[in-house]
């Protein structure tokens, strides 16, 4: 048996041809950061999804655009509102092959129109713009991985099934489905394009994330005729509020955060109406379960309160993701792909949260920074490392190589779930 670290003909042939499209990636990937396609511009997102399929075109497998499920949104009045964003792409080859991936990734930014479109040469082989790290750079690297494998003689060993959302930086909330879908049809390991630490490190174990709007009604008054015959709702809000800060430090690895306090009005008015609106993290679904118990038990006093009613939306939309034997038995197999390049990975837990969170609860065991080299992401001062292309390209394409030819054993990583 070869060994993790050794090249095989198919290794070094897709190692040439990603090499010579380096310069193809880069400029695919400045090309759609011109695009805006932040998470809640729906033109820019609707426009953007038929050139997205085109390029997936590319691959031997079958291309569609789906249209979402609808958005939840709660307004500063505490009214629900049903938001639609752009397609789902979804992309599948090979459904009968005996081994079987998920991949995903997101073609949505962080970033409104007027916010973030210029693109920058900062010298270094570091290029600033929008999504050019997190992460249509991703994207170009997923799909020129693939063209690379399906150039080889061992592409008849793999089906994959592709999930790119246009929703992932506000929760995946229209496209979670997808994700679970695809996860749950036969896949023995996920591969997810969020973008490499600046360092070159990945990601390990990742916590789950919550949000939460509660809305609170009281009862308006004249604040100085009649300020005995209101019921604050920003007074019940400002109580809960501080109830969800004291949690933090009362378990490990859980915090909150409360974001925002819609409501009130006149200040000789007493305010009717509040929406609370916080975050959670936990490390695994124990902590996770606590953390909501806690939100509800909170909840719950607030409306003991005279006067007042209320009710909950959210949840824990991206469940934890910690380290298990399969993901531990997954990156150790990684790691040694990476060799394979000179590189020398690293997995490091994070707080942060991405699709890898979904797949992981839909049973998959799954790597979820194989996306380019970058940093400051999220903000205006995003880049990507140019040489990252075809590195990290590469290192996708031995994945799947190794997968193939039995060095790494997909159905013996996924069994190790339990």
């Amino acid at each position: 048996m070869i060994a993790l670290e050794e090249h095989t003909p198919e290794d070094r042939a897709a190692r040439e041809r990603l090499d010579a499209r380096a310069e193809a990636m880069l400029e695919r990937t400045l090309g759609w950061a011109r695009m805006n396609t932040g998470s809640w511009n729906t033109d820019g997102i609707k426009g953007f999804a038929p050139g997205l399929a085109d390029a997936f075109a590319e691959l031997e497998a079958d291309i569609r655009l789906d249209p979402p499920a609808p958005i939840e949104t709660v307004d500063a009045k505490g009214h629900s509102h049903e938001i639609e964003t752009g397609p789902i792409l979804r992309v599948a080859a090979r459904p009968q092959a005996p081994v079987q991936v998920v991949m995903s990734g997101h073609y949505d930014t962080v970033f409104p129109p007027g916010t973030f479109e210029d693109i920058k040469d900062l010298g270094e082989g570091r290029i600033n713009g929008p999504g050019v790290a997190d992460m249509k750079g991703g994207l170009v690297v997923m799909l020129e991985a693939l063209k690379a494998f399906e150039a080889s003689a061992l592409k008849d060993r793999i089906g994959y099934r592709i999930v790119v959302t246009p929703d992932e930086e506000i929760g995946n909330f229209a496209s979670a489905h997808a994700l679970k879908d695809a996860a749950q049809s036969g896949a023995q390991i996920g591969m997810t394009y969020e973008p490499a630490m600046e360092s070159g490190a990945m990601s390990g174990g990742r916590k789950g994330s919550a949000v939460y709007d509660i809305v609170l009604h009281g009862r308006a008054a004249h604040a100085g005729r009649a300020k005995e015959e209101g019921r604050s709702a920003i007074a019940a809000a400002a109580e809960l509020a501080l109830g969800l800060e004291t949690l933090n430090g009362a378990r490990e690895g859980v915090s909150f955060n409360v974001g925002r306090i819609d409501g009130g009005g006149a200040v000789n008015i007493v305010p009717d109406i509040a929406v609370v609106r916080f975050g959670a993290r936990a490390p695994d679904a124990q902590a996770a379960r606590w953390a909501q118990g806690e939100v509800e038990r909170l909840m719950a006093r607030a409306l003991e309160r005279d006067g007042i009613t209320g009710h909950l939306h959210g949840g824990f939309y991206r469940p934890p993701k910690p380290r298990n034997g399969a993901q531990q038995a997954l990156f150790e197999a990684v790691a040694g792909t990476g060799r394979a390049l000179g590189l020398s990975l690293e997995f490091q837990d994070t707080g942060g949260v991405c699709e890898g969170n979904n797949i992981f609860a839909a049973g998959v065991p799954n790597v979820d920074t194989l996306g380019v080299v970058g940093g400051r992401i999220h903000s205006a001062e995003e880049y990507v490392v140019t040489s990252s292309f075809a590195e990290r390209a590469a290192l996708s394409a031995f994945i799947l190589n190794r997968l193939a030819d039995g060095r790494i054993d997909g159905a013996k990583i996924k069994a190790l779930m339990g």
